[in-house]
């Protein structure tokens, strides 16, 4: 399965230290929605028992990004929602995240595959 979402989850630094955790409630509510909606439109089956998840962003500019930062927190939650993945721990997937520039396109490109025992 792969989804592509408009823009680039904000950074885990953007809500690191804030007193106020609106804002992170507001993002990951907003992000986890959006990858939960889009794994809708795809017809998938049950979750296998264990799942590679690709996470390739594209940010609109050069800026030092890193990687652990974007590691996708809220993308999993949504995924793991959707029935797309059994759960986001170890036993269950494997994490691989990637990062490019497309200055016209910015987005996040979420590839599930299952993985084979």
């Amino acid at each position: 399965m792969r989804i592509i979402l408009r823009g680039v989850p904000p950074s885990l630094n953007a809500f690191a230290g804030r007193e106020n955790t609106w804002e992170y409630r507001k993002a990951k509510k907003e992000w986890t929605e959006a990858v939960q909606w889009m794994c809708k439109t795809i017809p998938h089956g049950p979750p296998p028992d264990k799942a590679m998840v690709r996470i390739d962003c594209y940010f609109p500019d050069r800026r030092r990004h890193d990687a652990d930062n974007y590691c996708g927190k809220l993308l999993l939650d949504g995924l793991t929602k959707a029935d797309v993945i059994a759960d986001d721990d170890f036993a269950h997937i494997s994490l691989s995240v990637h990062g490019y520039v497309d200055r016209t396109n910015p987005r996040t490109e979420i590839t599930v595959l299952a993985e084979d025992e």
